[in-house]
């Protein structure tokens, strides 16, 4: 358990800096990161993303708004429905938090082996429900 949790404290350190320096937090980050792999998404689709509530996202998703990092459009199919994308600001902010863990976590890898990545990954697909195989 220690190490799973300075492990995720050490994932999450660089990018919690660069959120705060913005007046943002790792709420934001999840928001930007599921519309960034998900662009056109409906706002319900992104709350069974997150797990979370529609009260529970709105204040951050207005955030981003506000702050021109994402935008929200009608569907043609249905005017009802609004879709979410990110600005071209909003997309350069979730490339370089992106950045970040990615390089974090490929020197962790190097550091590690591929036995111990595949086993990394089986166990946090395990822990998410997604199965067990790594890819």
């Amino acid at each position: 358990m220690e190490a799973f949790f300075f492990g995720y404290q050490a994932f999450t350190a660089k990018a919690d800096e660069m959120l705060a320096r913005r007046g943002l937090s790792r709420v934001h980050q999840r928001i930007l990161f599921f519309i960034a792999r998900h662009p056109g998404l409906s706002v319900s689709e992104l709350l069974g993303y997150l797990g979370v509530s529609k009260q529970a996202l709105s204040i951050p998703l207005r955030q981003l708004m506000e702050m021109h990092l994402t935008q929200s459009v009608t569907a043609e199919d249905d005017k009802r429905k609004r879709l979410l994308g990110l600005t071209a600001e909003g997309a350069k902010l979730e490339r370089a938090l992106r950045r970040e863990q990615v390089k974090l976590l490929q020197r962790a890898f190097d550091e590690s082996g591929k036995h111990a990545v595949d086993g990394w990954m089986a166990v946090n697909k395990a822990l998410s429900g997604t199965g067990h195989a790594a890819e």
